[in-house]
Order: C-alpha cells, then structure tokens, then sequence
C-alpha cells in the first residue's frame, strides 16, 4: 500500500489523528490530547509525572542544593482551555519537589524564554502545544539559558520519567510560588529596545494592521506592541479564551477571515499569530498571503543591510534565504529540522539571524527562540523604511514555491534502505545527509525525511513555479515507488 498526500511535517491535525487520543514523548518534551487513559494521553498523571522528571533532571545538574540554595523554574502558558488545570499540575509539582516557581500565568513560548535567564532561572516550562488543536496540550523544556534542551538532555529526562526516580521535598523544603504577570509588557520593553527597531519611523508610516491572535495569548501581546510602535490596530480573534477560531496552523488556508478583513478595512497589512507566538505569518494589503517562508527572508534582508553577517535556517526552509544572505555578502549554512539543531548551527557560524520557514524568527540580539514579536518589530521598520506596499516588498524577493508531500509504506518496506539508493541515484548531485536526503539540483530542491515512528516519507521540494515544484514531488514519488516495487 502506498498513499501520496499533502501535509505538513510538524502538524498534527490530518484525520488519522483528530479524534485519536495520543501522547508523543520526545526529547523537546511531552505532548498529547487532554483525556483518556494514563499512558496513552496527556492526562493529570502524566503531566505530573513529567513535569517531576523535568524537576528531578535539573536537581541532579545544579549545585545550588549542595549550598543550601533551591532552584528557579520559570512557568508560562497558552490560552489553550486546558492550560489552567495542566499550569496548576506542572506548578505544583515543581513545589513538591522544592523547586520555586515564577509564575507567569498567561504567557507566550518567547517571553518565558526571555523571562529565564533575567530571573536567573534554571529552566523553564512552556505549556503549549504551539499550533496544534484545542485538544492538545504540551510541556516545552528549557534550559537555564531559556533555549530548549538538546537531544542528550531531553534523552535523560524521559530515562528519570520511566524509571520515576523522584524524590520529592519535605514539608520544611517545599518550592514557593512567585506570581509575576508583568513579563509580557517587560517582553515588550526588550523587543523595542533593539538598535534596529525604529518606533518613530513605525510611527511616521501611520500604519493600519489587523491582528489575528487565534484567541490565545498573542491577541494580547501584539495588539500592545504595536500601539506602542504607533500603529492603528484592528483586532480579529484576540479574545484568548482558547476556543480557536480556525485550525490554528498560520497557514492560507485557514486565514480567509483576516484576508478579507485586510481587503475591508483598506489595512496596510494583516499579522497571525500561532497560539503561542513563536510562528508568524503576514497578509498583504491586497489579502494576499505574503508567504510563512517569507517572513524569515524579510526580516533578514532588513538586518543584513543593517549589520552584515551569516544566516542560518533548516534544510526544509526556502532557499530564497540564501539568495538573500549571499546579496548581501554573507554566509548561509543549513540546519537538521529542529529549532534545537538552528540554534546550535547559528552559534557555531556566528549567525546574526536564523529561523524556520514556518514563520519562526530567531535573532540572537535579544534570544535564541523564535519570537513573532522580533518579527513584527523587525518587519515594520523595514516596510517604514522602504516605503512601500507589503505586496511590492513581497516582489522583490526570489520568487520560490513549495509542495509537500509523503509517501506511507507498509511496515515492511525499509524506508532506510530507500534513502540510501535515492543518495546513490543522485550522488553527482549536491546531496546532504545530516537529515534525511537533500538534494540540492541547479535550479530547485528535494528533502526526503522519515518518520521515527511511521514507515513514512516526507517529500519537501520547491522551485521557481508551483508546477514546477509538483512535478519534481511526483517524479520523485515515482521514483521511490520502483525502489520500494511498489
């Protein structure tokens, strides 16, 4: 059996998955669907029981217990309808294990991860389950420098889950809460602090954005940068009750309402949010999608013209970054998949912004995370500056199109083994094998990667037409079909 269909890597939201409860354990974290069974779903049980192996992991790392001193864990959520219950488990449970708790309340994924290492903090903990449904929830892992935790960290911390080696304080060593809810408008504070961000020329543009917040945190967060920057604000969906909307995924698709109000209200643009604020998308005046892989080559055309650097963003990321990077006589390096994996390839090559083509924006200038409120100050001063339509912005950028796609084999079939003789076909090609199998031709793409827990591979290519980019996805899909004999 073989099915070709579109979808999206990191989404959960096809229909073998809406109405499966499910529980994902990964080095990043744990997420899953609210309900069911322990084991099977994230339920009470097993939010205490990781959020106790998270605890246990940096007591044994830290030498502040050996001192007399406790450790700091910084904790922030979504506005998802399940935060409230699984931010009471997770708090607690920290408190049992002596562990004191900033608690943000309502929060975003980049302000938690700006809120570590100013409250000198040993961690952090976002509960979000980032764009997926309003069933799912998750925990996100920080280190002490507020950046997720690396494979061999995450790998320890699922060990101590399954072993359930905690040892939980006495009544005398209990954590203590410590209620901040300021750390949005603090957030705020740092983003417009940047050298780059320029408020008075956001101001002198006048301009006029409708928000789509998908009733989550982000219907707070960015309607109140951008009052600060001057700019007139239309909210769509920022009530964050966490009844989404739409499929809360940034993409076309389900960004109809915010195209149209665009287009009604005579915007100058229109800006989405995921629930958590780490993906952004923009819309053009005209209630045309201005393009998720875009809002990374943006904002760094606008950096890299101000300060000259390197670039970095995953090999399933737009190739027009590199475009951009080497106009302005700098070096692009590409990642594995993983905020994790651009993050340590950005530090390794000086990498004055990088990201993820899904709208992520990481500038190192303020944190290694991505952060929409960077991307919106940072694209804001740009359009003031070029002063132009987001559509003509939009044009002047390398015209790329991408097709996703998988192929689903039986369990028999070695998908290994496929990729070894897709890497041997093109071995005179440009080929990369850090991640699957990139192979990188003249004028277009193609990223082959396998699922870890599927017999799955997904067919990322992209080229200088939207035909073209499906063309080379089918061929390529062909040619996986006779390696497997199928």
């Amino acid at each position: 059996m073989i099915i070709i269909n579109c979808v999206c890597y990191i989404c959960i939201q096809n229909s073998k998955f809406k109405n499966q409860m499910t529980l994902i354990k990964s080095i990043s974290g744990i997420r899953g669907t609210i309900g069911g069974k322990v084991g099977d779903n994230l339920t009470p049980v097993d939010a205490v029981k990781f959020a106790s192996a998270y605890g246990t992991f940096l007591k044994a790392g830290s030498g502040k217990l050996e001192a007399g001193r406790k450790l700091k864990v910084v904790v922030g959520r979504d506005a998802r309808i399940s935060g409230p219950m699984i931010h009471n488990l997770v708090v607690n449970t920290l408190i049992g294990l002596g562990i004191d708790v900033v608690d943000l309340g309502l929060s975003t994924t980049p302000t938690v991860e700006v809120a570590v290492p100013l409250e000198s903090a040993d961690g952090g903990i976002i509960l979000t389950a980032s764009h997926n449904p309003k069933q799912w929830n998750a925990l996100k892992l920080l280190n002490e420098k507020g950046e997720f935790l690396n494979g061999i960290e995450g790998e320890k911390i699922l060990q101590i889950a399954e072993a359930e080696a905690f040892d939980f304080s006495d009544v005398d060593n209990l954590g203590e809460i410590i209620e901040n809810d300021a750390y949005m408008d603090i957030h705020i504070d740092e983003v417009l602090n940047l050298a780059l961000v320029d408020i008075e020329a956001v101001k002198a543009a006048k301009f006029k954005v409708v928000v789509d917040g998908v009733n989550s945190s982000g219907g707070i967060i960015i309607p109140k940068l951008l009052e600060l920057m001057g700019v007139e604000v239309v909210k769509l969906y920022c009530e964050p009750n966490g009844h989404f909307p739409h499929n809360p995924e940034p993409l076309k698709e389900h960004l109809t309402d915010i195209s149209e109000l665009v287009v009604k209200e005579k915007a100058d643009l229109g800006i989405v949010v995921d629930p958590d604020v780490d993906r952004l998308a923009f819309v053009c005046e005209d209630g045309e999608m201005f393009g998720e892989e875009y809002t990374l080559v943006a904002c760094a055309d606008f950096v890299l013209g101000k300060t000259p650097g390197n670039t970095v963003s995953n090999m399933s990321s737009s190739r027009a970054l590199r475009d951009v990077t080497n106009l302005h006589n700098g070096n692009y390096e590409a990642s594995s998949v993983g905020e994790v994996n651009v993050v340590e390839l950005m530090k390794k090559n000086n990498a004055i912004i990088g990201g993820e083509g899904n709208g992520g924006i990481i500038y190192p200038e303020l944190h290694y995370g991505r952060d929409s409120l960077v991307g919106v100050a940072l694209f804001l001063t740009h359009l003031a500056n070029k002063k132009m339509t987001v559509s003509a912005l939009r044009a002047s950028y390398p015209e790329y199109y991408m097709s996703k796609n998988k192929i689903e084999l039986t369990p028999q079939i070695d998908v290994d083994a496929i990729l070894v003789a897709m890497t041997e076909k093109y071995k005179n090609e440009d080929i990369t094998t850090i991640d699957g199998v990139k192979i990188d031709f003249a004028e277009n793409w193609v990223h082959l990667r396998k699922s870890n827990t599927e017999p799955i591979i997904r067919i990322y290519t992209e080229a200088a037409s939207q035909e073209k980019a499906d063309v080379l996805a089918l061929r390529i899909i062909e040619e996986i079909k006779t390696i497997a004999g199928i």
